[in-house]
């Protein structure tokens, strides 16, 4: 596991809600909306991730009590190396910590974005979602929404070979949409798709940005040097999330025209691009594949 285990973690960048759960009923116009934006973010595909959560856990108030004991059970990096929701912790703290340098080099300032933990659906300012959704990021209110069931899902349904590296890339991606966010790069967008779209450039930026936070991880003192099976975990997670790897899966044939985020080739050398430079340069135009 990646994690230097004297390391000490900030549980004050992840709120922990899972168990809680709201009772709300999806619905409305506004509500489709949200679903397609926050499945663009992570390049799933949104009819498909309709149908895989319908319902709001049905998790006790007892048992949320049970698990939403971060400060006490996430202190250190040995605790991250234990436990999947410490190990969360342990990258948001990783990934901020490096942006928050990052930004100082560069003489403006960073503004940290938790992340929330939930279990089945809640309410972000951009709108009430379900897990069905996946991870993401939500620029109103500046916050990373995340439940851990994603990941399983991206192994069994995507295809992924998963790991803790896979989940690392996934929330790094997210944060590197809340750097877009900060400097001005992330915009609304025109409603474009296809491989040369504006969508598919701004999800690409993301997957380079996370890997320019690989390249320099272990210099936040969070975790230990990358192993080529760590590296290789993200890379496969970038694929597996590929505009044509999720539409070879769930409809039986490539459409380019309508990709959002890219082929699982660009994802993989956008992330490449960041995690082998370091450099923020090499983000300006990712994943052009040679």
């Amino acid at each position: 596991m990646p994690f230097n285990t004297r390391s000490r973690l900030d549980t004050s960048q992840v709120q922990d809600r899972r168990g809680l759960g709201t009772t709300m009923a999806v619905g409305g116009g506004g509500l489709g909306l949200v679903v397609l934006v926050v499945a663009m973010l992570l390049g799933v595909n949104p009819a498909d991730l309709a149908n895989v959560v319908g319902q709001a856990s049905s998790a006790t108030t007892q048992n949320a009590s049970e698990v939403n004991n971060l400060a006490e059970q996430c202190q250190t990096g040995a605790d991250a190396n234990t436990r999947q929701d410490c190990r969360i912790v342990g990258f948001v703290n990783s990934i901020q910590a490096f942006w928050t340098d990052e930004f100082a080099r560069q003489g403006a300032q960073y503004i940290p974005a938790q992340t929330q933990l939930f279990t089945g659906s809640t309410q972000a300012a951009c709108g009430y979602a379900t897990a069905a959704v996946g991870p993401f990021y939500c620029p109103s209110d500046r916050m990373v929404y995340l439940d851990l069931a994603f990941f399983d899902e991206l192994h069994t349904r995507f295809g992924a070979q998963g790991g803790p590296f896979a989940e690392a890339y996934v929330l790094a991606h997210e944060y590197g949409h809340h750097v877009q966010n900060l400097t001005g790069a992330l915009g609304g967008g025109s409603g474009a798709t296809g491989p040369g779209s504006a969508s598919v450039q701004t999800e690409l930026q993301a997957d380079c940005l996370a890997g320019v936070w690989a390249h320099h991880a272990t210099e936040t003192g969070y975790l230990t040097p990358l192993t080529e099976a760590e590296i290789a975990q993200s890379l496969d997670a970038a694929a597996a999330v590929g505009d044509d790897s999720i539409q070879r899966d769930t409809q039986g044939y490539v459409s380019p025209e309508s990709w959002t985020h890219g082929s699982s080739a660009q994802r993989q050398q956008a992330l490449k691009d960041g995690l082998q430079t370091g450099d923020l340069a090499a983000c300006e135009t990712p994943g052009r594949t040679p």
